[in-house]
């Protein structure tokens, strides 16, 4: 193998290694911002079956209808 194959097969390797790197950032960045996505839907679940019980979310029969029906 010559010198400049080798130079190329190395390039190759870099730029495969460089684009799993970007992809594997991608990747990381995209669970912290699913992590915190359900941290607030887990907080907002959690506010609601604290408060269903105390009135503050109307049961759906005891809703008032909009103004348009």
């Amino acid at each position: 193998m010559s010198e400049q194959e080798i130079t190329e097969r190395l390039v190759a390797i870099e730029m495969a290694l460089d684009n799993q790197q970007k992809a594997i950032d991608d990747l990381s960045e995209m669970l912290i911002k699913q992590g915190k996505i359900i941290s607030h839907l887990q907080k907002q679940n959690e506010w609601l079956k604290n408060n269903i019980n105390q009135d503050v979310v109307k049961p759906l029969a005891e809703e008032t209808p909009p103004p348009h029906y």
